[in-house]
């Protein structure tokens, strides 16, 4: 890692009319990281990712890639960075390599060195017996696969994802992912939104964002350690029935459910257990087991956003 980050932003902020998309956004991504920034629908992920992109400016603040402006520079920014959108624009009536092909005329790939990039970049993504084949009859999971190759087909050092993963099958994803470590061992940065929480267990940081707010950037053990108190989990066949039971009745700061099971934030978690055991006596609940938990970062996101907007309240 070089002591230049790869990404830098300060008091980075976006005001659209009224509504304040993002505030005062404070942040450096060394380089060679996977940083990962999630948050709910409407957090400001998005606008975020824009940014940095110099695909829009600012209404306050800076933000530097690799040491560059991202509005006095944003040319030059843009040759040592690839951006995959949440819709990457790929043309379902060209085959694989003619929207590779597409993709390294619109970067300024030299035709003659090309090939060789391109032959890699397939091998690398399991696309070279495809490459015939017509982007609107792939999958879910080798169009984005397609769609990262001509992100990386200009070779840059910066690569941004907004929800690469979004709607694809977990076998794609692992597939996806295995190439997102192979892209950092080889000195790539990879900024990315996602909104699947176990995803970000995967990255090196983590960033919580929410109304435009950054609430706490690190890596996931240390952003696990947000969560106040203790985590339980009551695994029964009458989950489902039970929430509302729980909800307001017992010592917990929240109760969510997780399929057969709950889980539930709690300071007093021995009081909340004998709680708990005597409601689900009085129904006639079973409790399949009942203990507690180390929280997973969507415990911990939800039971911050609790927090937050009991604060704001």
């Amino acid at each position: 890692m070089t002591d230049l980050p790869a990404i830098d932003s300060r008091g980075l902020s976006k005001s659209f009319g009224f509504l304040q998309a993002l505030q005062d956004l404070t942040l450096s991504v060394a380089t060679g990281e996977i940083f990962g920034l999630v948050g709910p629908d409407g957090a400001g992920k998005t606008t975020t990712m824009r940014l940095l992109t110099a695909i829009m400016d600012p209404s306050g603040g800076e933000a530097y890639i690799l040491g560059k402006h991202t509005v006095r520079q944003a040319d030059s920014i843009k040759e040592d960075i690839g951006y995959m959108s949440q819709r990457f624009g790929l043309y379902g009536d060209l085959t694989v390599l003619e929207n590779i092909d597409f993709y390294a005329d619109i970067y300024g790939v030299p035709r003659r060195s090309r090939r060789q990039k391109i032959d890699e970049l397939l091998a690398f993504s399991n696309l070279t017996p495809f490459t015939r084949r017509r982007a609107g009859n792939l999958s879910g999971g080798m169009k984005q696969k397609l769609g990262l190759v001509c992100a990386l087909i200009h070779t840059p050092k910066v690569l941004f994802l907004d929800e690469p993963t979004n709607g694809v099958d977990p076998v794609s994803r692992r597939d996806f992912w295995r190439i997102l470590y192979q892209l950092v061992r080889e000195g790539l940065t990879i900024f990315l939104t996602t909104a699947y929480l176990d995803e970000a267990e995967r990255c090196s940081r983590v960033g919580l964002i929410h109304h435009g707010r950054l609430l706490s950037a690190d890596t996931p053990d240390e952003v696990k350690k947000l969560m106040r108190g203790s985590l339980l989990e009551v695994v029964s066949p009458q989950a489902r029935q039970s929430i509302s039971l729980l909800r307001g009745h017992i010592a917990a700061d929240s109760v969510n459910l997780f399929g057969d099971r709950l889980h539930i934030a709690t300071r007093q978690p021995d009081e909340a257990q004998q709680q708990i055991s005597a409601i689900f006596g009085q129904q006639g609940f079973e409790i399949g087991s009942m203990g507690r938990i180390s929280p997973s970062l969507e415990d911990v996101f939800v039971s911050v956003l609790r927090e937050k907007e009991g604060n704001d309240a």
